[in-house]
């Protein structure tokens, strides 16, 4: 699956889109800045697999502090089989250049 930009993500969160929106960033990242997305930090991945089963065939997409992380956990997904995953483009630092501090 094509991943995503930052402009891309916003209008789908405007819309209120149906998708799982994931953040594999450690949870003092996340407690400075979120955009509201699902908590698991990349290091517990693999042991939140059973509660990620239910949307395996839904769109999931994934951001972290950059898109190193994301990326790895989109790799880590689709390789479990889960085929519509996308991964945050610049993650968080990319959404706060172009929207909190342009």
């Amino acid at each position: 699956m094509i991943d995503i930009e930052i402009p891309e993500l916003k209008a789908k969160l405007d819309a209120k889109e149906d998708f799982l929106f994931l953040d594999v960033r450690e949870p003092f990242e996340y407690a400075e800045y979120n955009l509201g997305a699902k908590l698991i930090p990349l290091g517990s991945l693999p042991g939140a697999l059973n509660e990620l089963e239910p949307f395996k065939k839904k769109e999931i997409i994934i951001h972290c502090r950059s898109g190193a992380r994301s990326g790895t956990a989109k790799n880590m997904l689709t390789e479990l089989g889960y085929k519509n995953v996308r991964n945050v483009l610049g993650g968080i630092l990319e959404w706060q250049r172009l929207y909190v501090n342009p």
